[in-house]
């Protein structure tokens, strides 16, 4: 059975040597993040002593492509798979009656900064952050439910503001607000990396609960409860939960802050939640994702792949594979393998793929000899397989993503679709060199 709490999952990878236990203590200021980020968020830390508090605190459980796979049961190159059939068949959370996040209640008044870590990441960054929670909150209607990550600023005492990105979340706060009424939230720390996969999940395109397909991606619903102090439930199994409301019309300065792709974002006014309680487990164990590294990249990067797969399918069903690239910032490059069958499937792929996401900036296609997840091989299939003024397209002038530094300077940007595929007519000229031997074990000949 797939752990659905952060702690069964630790006590897992401990078990199969794969979490790193940091017994040194860490200062929350610069030090912790450095450590994580010595790894790009591909290693599971455990940190026994942070400084100035007595909880401990994990990171880097979700950067790991074989260990994401290993934490909800599959091989790492089914997730495209996993991830759409848990979309179209959610497993609904199950409501019980109190869990072990309600071990422990404080009601306001309290200062957040005294309860558990805040981390400083990056130099420049405006103040502490929490990066890693997963807010919690229901429409105006109350009928539907909402997860998804959201950097907040600590503030000081029970205050932070957030970062509100999705066009959707703003709408469901921009209707509170009009009626001049608070939007309840809760914020969810210490969960297990399915939680934090099915957050990436796109609200406008799917609709769909994320929690609910979280439960499918393990494979058994999750247990939920009611909050203490807000109209919303959260994960039974989680560490620590924070409630509280984003109060209408109100904004404090955010920013700068280290971003996805490695720059900081602006300083701009976001809106402020007033925590009202805070909740967590026995011995709870604080959690962090350092921004920009690979645990930040991945999640959304794999559920990106599922939508580019399924939109690109539709006008080039011979598509075999696709890989959304860390090195393109989880979001911005995009390799894609497909049978080739006609000439101008190379390009028709690279146009459906620019369709499906506006973030895309430059897609390579390519043939099934080429494996997509080898930058090398990819890089080869460049170089012997495209001629510039044939394979090569550009579209000018369109919309990107304010999250990359070149379109904030101008607005828009330019797409370039790269057809690295064989000419069908002259396959026996690009045909690969083989050995029909091995596999070749060196052992055996030393």
């Amino acid at each position: 059975m797939n752990p659905s709490s952060m702690r069964a999952l630790l006590d897992h990878w401990e078990a199969d040597n794969k979490l790193l236990r940091v017994k040194r203590e860490v200062n929350p200021l610069y030090e912790l993040g450095a450590v994580l980020n010595a790894r790009q968020g591909r290693q599971p830390f455990y940190f026994e002593k942070v400084k100035g508090y007595s909880s401990p605190m994990v990171g880097g459980l979700g950067g790991d492509r074989a260990l994401l796979a290993d934490s909800i049961g599959i091989a790492p190159d089914q997730f495209v798979s996993k991830i759409i059939d848990s979309i179209v068949s959610p497993i609904p959370t199950r409501l019980i009656g109190t869990g072990p996040v309600h071990d422990n209640v404080v009601l306001g008044p309290f200062d957040l900064d005294a309860l558990f870590p805040i981390p400083t990441y990056h130099g420049d960054d405006s103040g502490a952050y929490y990066v890693s929670g997963i807010l919690v909150v229901k429409d105006i209607s109350g009928k539907k439910r909402y997860t998804s990550i959201r950097r907040m600023q600590f503030l000081g005492e029970n205050k932070t503001n957030v970062l509100i990105t999705s066009p959707e979340l703003l709408q469901q706060f921009h209707e509170y607000e009009e009626r001049g009424e608070p939007m309840e939230v809760a914020v969810m720390f210490g969960v297990v990396p399915a939680v934090v996969l099915s957050s990436q999940i796109s609200t406008h395109l799917y609709h769909a609960d994320k929690l609910d397909v979280a439960g499918a991606l393990i494979g058994k619903p999750l247990d939920v409860v009611q909050c203490k102090t807000v109209d919303l439930e959260v994960l039974a199994e989680a560490e620590i939960v924070l409630e509280g409301k984003m109060i209408p019309y109100e904004r404090e300065m955010e920013g700068p802050f280290g971003e996805l792709a490695g720059f900081y974002g602006t300083r701009a006014p976001q809106p402020v939640i007033e925590f009202s309680a805070v909740t967590y487990r026995n011995n709870a164990i604080c959690q962090t994702i350092f921004p920009s590294s690979y645990e930040e990249r991945l999640p959304m990067a794999l559920v990106r792949e599922a939508t580019l797969l399924s939109t690109v399918r539709q006008t080039v069903p011979n598509v075999k594979q696709v890989h959304i690239t860390m090195g393109g910032v989880a979001r911005f490059h995009a390799v894609i393998q497909i049978e080739k069958r006609s000439e101008g499937d190379g390009k028709q792929a690279a146009i459906a793929a620019f369709a499906s996401d506006k973030d895309l900036k430059h897609v390579i296609v390519v043939d099934e000899d080429v494996d997509i997840f080898d930058p090398e091989d990819v890089e080869w299939a460049m170089a012997v397989r495209v001629q510039a003024d044939q394979d090569i397209f550009i579209v000018p002038g369109a919309k990107g993503s304010p999250l990359e530094a070149s379109h904030n300077v101008r607005g828009v940007t330019a797409k370039m679709g790269i057809d690295a595929t064989v000419p069908l007519a002259h396959k026996e000229s690009f045909k690969r060199t083989s050995i029909p031997f091995g596999p070749i074990d060196l052992e055996d000949y030393l």
